[in-house]
């Protein structure tokens, strides 16, 4: 969504937009296991200061900044499996995500629900077309700029892969920073 990160960044989540909770589709719904924490716990320090603070040290120490951009930002959940349109990114981009994804969110609520605190780093592994759909009435419009930029599930699980030495570098000194 942030036409400033690239393939490959790591983004480390500060705040989240449920879009699926939003309409109803929420972790807590139901009876409340009051064991676990209260009915309606508060989110708005969803993302630990702290642990978000440790990982960026972690970072220098690690030097990951060489090897990919690391930037803080906020994360849209939507359902999935689908990939977003044209016009749901846009509208996603309008509320102020930096990047989109089909998880985490419902973990995190969950997580904060029961008092643990959290951090999340989200890899970027694919770009959303955010150019408008080309019009039926313009001619001149070549077939193959409906699928340009288009994710392919394949480029996505490679950048997963490729992302994976960098990321379990950075998690070792990030926890031994915790010790």
């Amino acid at each position: 969504m942030n036409k400033a990160y690239s393939t490959g960044d790591l983004v480390v989540l500060k705040d989240h937009i449920n879009l699926p909770g939003l309409g109803g589709s929420h972790p807590l719904r139901g009876p409340n296991a009051d064991e676990f924490g209260p009915r309606f716990p508060p989110l708005s320090d969803a993302y630990s200061l702290t642990l978000r603070r440790t990982l960026f040290r972690a970072a220098k120490t690690w030097d990951i900044r060489s090897r990919r951009g690391l930037h803080e930002g906020t994360y849209v959940m939507v359902s999935g499996p689908s990939y977003e349109t044209r016009a749901e990114a846009n509208m996603i981009r309008s509320f102020g995500a930096d990047v989109v994804g089909m998880s985490t969110v419902p973990e995190v609520i969950v997580a904060r629900h029961c008092g643990i605190d959290v951090l999340c780093i989200s890899l970027v592994t694919n770009m959303v077309v955010l150019d408008p759909t080309p019009s039926g009435q313009d001619e001149t419009t070549s077939t193959k700029d409906m699928t340009a930029g288009m994710a392919n599930h394949e480029e996505v699980l490679q950048a997963g892969r490729d992302a994976a030495i960098d990321m379990q570098g950075l998690i070792g000194v990030f926890v031994d920073l915790l010790a």
